[in-house]
C-alpha cells in the first residue's frame, strides 16, 4: 500500500513532534502493509501553518529517508503538502511556493469545513484550468458534500480526485463523516483512502484495518485500487483507474 495523505514530517504543523515520532509512524504504517508515504504537511493556511517549500524541507525528508534505512525499516518518504486553498494558494502553487505530490499534477487540496460548495467548484476549477488534478483531500468531512448527494459527482466531472480518511469509515469522525465516506464507497466515487494520520497514538498511519474492511465490504480488487493502485499512480505520475 501508498499513503498519499500523512502529516509526518516533523515540528511542522499538528503532526508529528520529532524526528523520533516521525520514524515510530513509519515504522507502524509498513507494520500495516504501507511501502510508500507522501509526506503532507498543512500550508498555506493563515494564521497558523504557512509552510511554504523550501529545500530545508527537502532536507528533512532526505534525513528522514536516510534513518529509515539505518533502522532497516522498508519504507519510502516522497515530498509533498496539503494545501489550503486561501490566500493565493493557485500563485503560490505556480510559483513553485507550494508543491504537488511527489511534484506531479496532482495536488492534495482542502478547505474550510464549512466552505460554500460555490467557493469550492470556483477554485477547483482554476486548478483544472492550469493542467493540474486536484485531489480533494477527506471530501466526507465538508458540509456541502454532506448536504448535496450530487456534489462528489460534481467534483469528480470537474476533474478531481476524491480521498476519504481511513479514520472516517472507521468512525472516528463522527457519523456523519462515516456515512458520507460510506455513500461515497457504495457509490464507487472514491479514487484513494489514505490515513490523514498525526501519530503513532491516534490517527495512526495503520492502514491494514482499513484495507481488510473495503476488501471485505466491497472487495479485495476495490481496496487495491484505493489504497494501492492509485495511489502509485499518484506518486509516479501516471494516469489513475476508475470503477
Amino acid at each position: 500500500m501508498n499513503d498519499i495523505h500523512c502529516h509526518i514530517l516533523y515540528g511542522l504543523d499538528d503532526g508529528s513532534v520529532s524526528i523520533e515520532e516521525s520514524l515510530e509512524m513509519a515504522k507502524l504504517a509498513r507494520s500495516g502493509g504501507t511501502k510508500r508515504i507522501v509526506v503532507t504537511p498543512h500550508s498555506n493556511v493563515t494564521g497558523s501553518y504557512r509552510n511554504m517549500w523550501c529545500p530545508e524541507f527537502s532536507d528533512m525528508i532526505e534525513l528522514l529517508n536516510s534513518r529509515l534505512v539505518e533502522k532497516d525499516i522498508d519504507i519510502a518518504l516522497y515530498p509533498g503538502q496539503e494545501i489550503f486553498c486561501g490566500d493565493n494558494f493557485l500563485n503560490h502553487l505556480l510559483e513553485g511556493k507550494l508543491i504537488t505530490l511527489n511534484n506531479t499534477r496532482y495536488p492534495l487540496v482542502e478547505f474550510d469545513f464549512y466552505e460554500h460548495s460555490a467557493s469550492v467548484y470556483m477554485k477547483l476549477k482554476k486548478l483544472v484550468s492550469e493542467g493540474y488534478v486536484p485531489v480533494v483531500a477527506h471530501p466526507e468531512r465538508y458540509a456541502f458534500l454532506r448536504e448535496d448527494e450530487t456534489a462528489a459527482i460534481k467534483l469528480r466531472n470537474m476533474g478531481c480526485l476524491l480521498q476519504i480518511n481511513k479514520g472516517s469509515i472507521q468512525g472516528n469522525f463522527g457519523r456523519n463523516a462515516y456515512n458520507a465516506a460510506r455513500f461515497l464507497l457504495d457509490n464507487s466515487l472514491v479514487d484513494f483512502v489514505a490515513s490523514d494520520a498525526h501519530s503513532p497514538y491516534m490517527r495512526t498511519p495503520f492502514l491494514a484495518e482499513a484495507f481488510e474492511f473495503v476488501a471485505e465490504t466491497y472487495s479485495f480488487d476495490y481496496a487495491a485500487l484505493l489504497f494501492s493502485e492509485n495511489t502509485l499512480a499518484v506518486i509516479e505520475n501516471r494516469d489513475i483507474s476508475y470503477v
